[in-house]
This record gives C-alpha cells, sequence and structure tokens, in this order.
C-alpha cells in the first residue's frame, strides 16, 4: 500500500510538471515587447558591462564590444564602463 501511494505521489508531481511546462512553454508563453539592456536595473547593467568585457577578452573584436555597449545607453562607452565600475564598487562586488 506505502509502495503504491509513493509511486502515485511521483507520477502526480511528473504530470503536474509536465501540464506546467506545457501551459508555459506552447499554450502560453511570455511575450516580451519594448525591451532591451538599457530597462535593466543598475546593478545588472553592471553585470552587462562585466560580460562585454569577458566576450571582448576572449574576441578582441572591438567594434562589436562597443555596440554592445551602446545599447545599454546613450552615453559613450568610457561613462558606460565608469557607470558600472562604480555600482561594482557601492554593490562591493569582488575584485578579481
Amino acid at each position: 500500500m506505502r509502495g503504491k501511494r509513493i509511486t502515485l505521489f511521483f507520477i502526480t508531481i511528473a504530470v503536474g510538471l509536465g501540464l506546467g511546462l506545457l501551459y508555459g512553454w506552447v499554450i502560453n508563453p511570455v511575450k516580451y515587447e519594448d525591451t532591451s539592456p538599457s530597462m535593466l536595473h543598475s546593478d545588472y547593467k553592471a553585470d552587462y558591462v562585466l560580460m562585454v568585457a569577458e566576450i571582448y577578452n576572449n574576441d578582441k573584436d572591438l567594434a562589436q564590444a562597443i555596440h554592445r555597449l551602446a545599447l545599454l545607453d546613450t552615453l559613450s562607452p568610457e561613462r558606460i564602463v565608469a557607470s558600472a565600475i562604480l555600482t561594482a564598487r557601492e554593490r562591493a562586488y569582488a575584485a578579481q
């Protein structure tokens, strides 16, 4: 009896998970409208700048890095990076 209940429990969990994923991914997925990196909160903008720096470190494509930074703001890339550094200091990001 106990083994049957446990099996039924896991089957119910699996069916619920499957139906939830079906609903969220197929029936009614999220539609993103009018979103861009410029809408990020300041600490996420700092993370974005760090990711752009990591990508630039790998591919050395300055034009693409400037383009990616331009998606954040209308400021110059230097000001965007300076702002990200200040945000990182305020939020006590780890220095590496």
